[in-house]
């Protein structure tokens, strides 16, 4: 008889670029190095990253998902690596079910590989790759509450062995870079990720679901919503009332905050 998989957190990852993978001097790379010692070994992993949006919520279904280098200009290295972990289609209709009994219109996409918002954290993560590995996607033109039923949605997978990974950025102004990497963080993007980080231990749910009218600074640090809206599966997933744990923060190129949590 196999044992009870243990209970897994929600977590939220910001992945930042995709050079994260090759600059082990940054903070947020050695934290994802480290950071499978914060929760026990998941049978699989539910990614829900930043990078693929439909109308619909989709899962990807494939059984051997390609590496996907949605990402221009970056050194040839970048694109010469691949996270071949495995798919997980029979997860992938456990999570479509999920899905449709708590109202979700939603479909299963046999060909959706994995992303940079997923295989680049996943690289410094799990480097084996050995893991199955799977994809859900967000829906950019609903709010942040949408995407907090869709974790409360799939709660019930972090008993089952899954480690629901949302990937996105807690703050994302690729506009307002310091791209020479000298100059300290921006004081915009800094409070925006203080105010997240104390509503968020906090568990204010409902001052965060409103952070464009209530958090400082919000518009200047997402122009748009898509890197925000992951950390609201996350928050779904959680425990109700739970705080979050703040397990990294850092900054790259003056407004890039790379911070992570962890949710109970």
């Amino acid at each position: 008889m196999s044992a009870q998989p243990q209970r897994l957190p929600a977590v939220f990852i910001s992945h930042g670029s995709p050079m994260l993978t090759l600059e082990p001097q940054r903070p947020a790379h050695q934290f994802l190095r480290s950071a499978s010692a914060l929760w026990p070994r998941p049978q699989a992993i539910l990614a829900i990253s930043a990078h693929w949006e439909t109308e619909q919520p989709a899962v990807g279904a494939t059984a051997q998902p390609e590496t996907i280098h949605d990402f221009y200009g970056f050194p040839p290295a970048l694109y010469r690596m691949h996270y071949d972990a495995p798919g997980a289609p029979h997860l992938a209709a456990r999570i479509r079910s999920l899905l449709e009994d708590a109202g979700f219109r939603s479909a299963l996409d046999p060909q959706r590989g994995l992303d940079h918002g997923a295989w680049s954290p996943l690289t410094l993560i799990y480097p084996d790759a050995d893991i199955p590995v799977l994809q859900l996607s967000i829906q950019p033109h609903r709010d942040p509450a949408h995407h907090l039923a869709l974790g409360r949605a799939l709660a019930p997978l972090r008993d089952e062995g899954v480690l629901i990974m949302a990937t996105g950025s807690m703050t994302h102004n690729l506009r307002m870079l310091d791209r020479s990497d000298s100059h300290p963080p921006a004081d915009w993007a800094a409070a925006f990720a203080e105010w997240m980080a104390q509503k968020l231990e906090q568990r204010d749910d409902t001052a965060l679901l409103d952070y464009r009218q209530q958090a400082p600074f919000a518009a200047q640090n997402h122009p748009t919503d898509e890197h925000l809206l992951p950390l609201y599966v996350a928050l779904g997933a959680a425990t109700p009332g739970a705080p979050a744990q703040r397990v990294h923060a850092s900054f790259a190129h003056g407004a890039l905050a790379m911070d992570s949590y962890s949710f109970s």
